[in-house]
């Protein structure tokens, strides 16, 4: 059931920020669940040092929240790369 639940977050999350980034028009569901799992990962990792977590695979807004915010800072990573390229 962890299961089901990390990949909800993680698409919510992933959406959440895709949006904020003006990132959603070209990103897919697959996408966005696989930025906010990831995203859920740099939130955990950074918010253990801030003394703040949650856990993906149980639902609370901590959770979410982190999540959010690693999807958030994965998506600016993303575009700081992709400027760089030859489009």
């Amino acid at each position: 059931m962890g299961w089901i639940i990390a990949l909800i977050v993680g698409g919510v999350a992933g959406w959440l920020a895709s949006m904020v980034m003006g990132r959603d028009a070209s990103m897919g569901v697959f996408w966005n669940i696989i930025v906010g799992i990831i995203g859920s990962v740099i939130g955990n990792f950074v918010g253990g040092y801030f003394g703040f977590g949650g856990t993906i695979q149980e639902f609370s807004i901590t959770g979410l929240f982190t999540a959010f915010v690693g999807a958030v800072v994965l998506l600016l990573i993303l575009n700081l790369i992709q400027r760089g390229r030859v489009r």
